[in-house]
């Protein structure tokens, strides 16, 4: 389907990296505009960006097709793909499933990620004076405490993915989160709901093709 939708995102940014992995699942044809989180101190700092996102955050989509509109927050961006683009959709059609859903994806993007996202790792390295090692003991202190109440949250699907067999809205906010805790040597062996979701995800077309490293901005 052609679409002319633009991402602005990095390749490392976790919110991103959903963004990307739902506009796949929806075969959904955009650009991307890198936005280098640390480059020039941070290119999402400067005005050009700033004027297009205030928030001066990654992602940021734009949707020219509907008047140039813009959404920032990647769960605002899911919600918007799902309404503007619902099939397939990405979210059950059951009420009840789909606040289960929401639930554990808010969990996941509000209460683990904003913890341990790029700014807060630099304001406690360079304004609290925290060690590499404390950062991250930092890191996998919060991430672990947030997965295991994922884990447990996830009994809810009994075996299956959050649509029965296909992933969506909640494996595009769980693997990126997954990638992170890997990439900071977090133990994963305490939540086997959460290593078989992605598993069952991430050999799949549209997160092989959203995964950091093969962006085109990837380092």
């Amino acid at each position: 389907m052609s679409t002319e939708l633009t991402l602005y995102g990095y390749w490392r940014s976790s919110a991103a990296y959903r963004v990307r992995i739902a506009l796949n699942l929806k075969g959904l044809a955009y650009r991307q505009v890198p936005v280098h989180l640390v480059k020039d101190g941070g290119q999402q700092h400067g005005a050009e960006y700033r004027a297009l996102n205030p928030q001066g955050l990654v992602p940021l989509l734009v949707d020219e097709s509907n008047g140039g509109v813009r959404i920032a927050q990647s769960l605002a961006i899911l919600e918007y793909l799902d309404e503007v683009f619902p099939v397939p959709a990405l979210l059950p059609t059951d009420p009840a499933q789909r606040a289960q859903v929401r639930a554990l994806a808010l969990h996941i993007a509000c209460d683990i990620h904003p913890l341990n996202n790029l700014r807060v790792l630099q304001y406690l390295s360079t304004e609290l004076g925290a060690s590499e090692e404390a950062k991250n003991a930092w890191y996998r202190h919060w991430v672990e405490q947030g997965l295991a109440a994922v884990e447990q949250g996830l009994a809810v699907l009994s075996g299956r993915l959050s649509l029965g067999q296909r992933p969506g809205y909640l494996e595009a906010c769980l693997v990126p989160q997954v990638y992170n805790a890997r990439r900071f040597n977090c133990d994963l062996s305490a939540y086997p709901r959460i290593l078989d979701i992605a598993a069952r995800c991430e050999p799949l077309d549209a997160f092989v093709k959203a995964a950091p490293e093969v962006q085109a901005d990837a380092q």
